[in-house]
């Protein structure tokens, strides 16, 4: 009975975890065996592991990533799409996201930028890193809402207490003049203070011509370009190649 009690009051306090290796550890003679220090040390390392993912899975929510499941390990390198997995590797370490730099990825449709993009951010959430996933047309819309309702000092303020934002599908809808000044004001609001993984079927060579005004375009590239890694796929659309593959086994 007063085991039972015990489980009960560890979650009565939230330590979930440490009432469930508690119950574990009553069902098994071997670990009972252990020396208390050892029995504590067990439970202390279950309740830090259930709350390290009870944080996982809130900020993944959070995050409002379109392809939760996405992770870099399971990255298809096997397709001719002129992604080098040791460069990839080189992002593991976050380092990229600590030092305040940007992801570019470009490429045709279908190519796996957005999968890429999703496993980024998931990779920094598992390294205790916020992410929020925006697709750019979406955030553009928003953009618009919120400046004629007067919440977009709101929106950015939301927008900057994120380490990396993804933005999936740039250059995907027209910039008007206000769109060019709030899209720098929220990426001037990142520098030196957060990342960026950015996608587009828009070569980067086209960027500078479809933000349009001159000066908008120069202050918008200048403080993306220069801190930025770039991913450049090809290649067949990835939904192709996976769909004949799921067509194969299904014969």
């Amino acid at each position: 009975m007063l085991q039972l009690q015990t489980v009960s009051d560890l979650k009565a306090i939230g330590c979930h975890g440490m009432a469930s290796e508690l119950e574990r550890q009553q069902q098994s003679p071997n670990v009972l065996q252990l020396p208390f220090d050892e029995r504590l040390a067990l439970l202390i390392a279950a309740d830090t592991h259930e709350r390290s993912q009870r944080k996982f899975l809130r900020m993944l929510k959070a995050g409002k990533l379109n392809l939760p499941n996405a992770c870099v390990e399971d990255i298809d390198y096997r397709q001719s799409r002129g992604l080098d997995k040791a460069y990839m590797q080189s992002f593991l370490s976050c380092h990229w996201l600590e030092h305040n730099q940007h992801i570019v990825i470009t490429g045709s449709t279908g190519c796996g930028k957005s999968y890429i993009a999703n496993a980024l951010a998931q990779l920094a959430i598992r390294n205790r890193h916020s992410a929020l996933f925006y697709r750019f047309p979406r955030l553009l819309e928003d953009m618009e809402i919120s400046r004629l309702d007067g919440s977009l000092p709101k929106l950015r303020t939301r927008l900057s207490k994120f380490k990396l934002l993804i933005l999936d599908d740039w250059a995907l809808s027209p910039l008007s003049a206000n769109r060019q000044q709030d899209l720098l004001e929220i990426i001037e609001d990142r520098t030196g203070n957060g990342s960026m993984v950015i996608t587009s079927q828009l070569p980067l060579d086209k960027w500078h011509e479809y933000i349009g005004e001159p000066t908008y375009a120069d202050a918008i590239m200048d403080r993306i370009i220069h801190r930025s890694h770039r991913l450049e796929l090809h290649g067949e659309s990835m939904r192709k190649v996976h769909g004949l593959k799921k067509e194969v086994k299904s014969c």
